[in-house]
């Protein structure tokens, strides 16, 4: 307020917009308005403005930010889906003030929720619960326990068939330009891969047959049986491998 009072002295003087920007600055150092601040406000002195308060806005009135936070708090608690632009309507702020509010006062982040598979039931968590524990307490009575287990799981592929540099290598005219390829070009086909392992590493993996359903009976007759035989040759295999070494020191 002071600087706009020095602004309309110099302009009551008779100084230029040259000059009244270099008296502001000369004065208030790096305290002094900008140079096209002070012009603006010299130039509404040449419009016959004599008043060196700011015009009215339209539109939304001025509300101290300190004042919606709780407001904008019990909006969220309510709807945490609402956007910045209907909270801002809502207490009739600037849309920039309740982004203030909302992460710098209150802290808060808009995140994507997390899509799950299937949603379990209290009875299917208590099971699993149940199961967690009962592992735990195998693995705490048995030392070994989790070297017997056998894991797997399935996923889906691409099918790729990449042409090297050599292979893609053809005769064209002289003037014509190179060829181009692309690098890697997604096959429509998906084929699915079965693969399990232990405590070593994958033991076992398998491109599934097409047409082929993966299910109890696939894993049973197809898979488990050889799968455990496997695991138990190796753990056999590396326990005798222990005991060998304990008397060869």
């Amino acid at each position: 307020m002071e600087q706009r009072l020095v602004i309309k002295f110099c302009f009551k003087a008779r100084k230029s917009g040259t000059e009244n920007p270099q008296m502001v600055n000369a004065a208030y150092g790096d305290q002094a308005l900008s140079r096209s601040n002070v012009l603006r406000r010299h130039g509404r002195f040449l419009d016959g403005r004599e008043d060196i308060e700011d015009d009215p806005r339209i539109g939304r009135p001025t509300a101290c930010r300190n004042n919606n936070v709780e407001k904008i708090s019990q909006l969220l608690l309510q709807n945490r889906q609402v956007s910045l632009r209907m909270l801002a309507d809502e207490v009739n702020i600037g849309k920039d003030t309740v982004r203030k509010i909302v992460v710098e006062d209150l802290r808060k982040r808009k995140i994507c929720s997390r899509f799950l598979p299937h949603s379990l039931t209290p009875e299917q968590k208590d099971r699993r619960i149940a199961t967690c524990r009962d592992l735990i307490a195998t693995a705490d009575s048995d030392p070994d326990f989790f070297k017997k287990i056998v894991t797997g799981d399935e996923t889906w592929y691409f099918v790729y068939d990449p042409t090297t540099k050599p292979q893609s290598a053809a005769w064209v005219e002289e003037a014509l330009p190179r060829p181009k390829k692309l690098l890697f070009q997604k096959s429509h086909v998906k084929n699915m891969l079965v693969i399990f392992f232990n405590w070593q590493g994958v033991i076992h993996k398998e491109f599934v047959p097409e047409g082929e359903t993966i299910n109890a009976v696939y894993y049973e007759y197809k898979g488990v049986m050889e799968l455990h035989y496997i695991s138990v040759i190796q753990y056999k295999f590396h326990k005798h491998i222990k005991i060998f070494s304990q008397r060869s020191a």
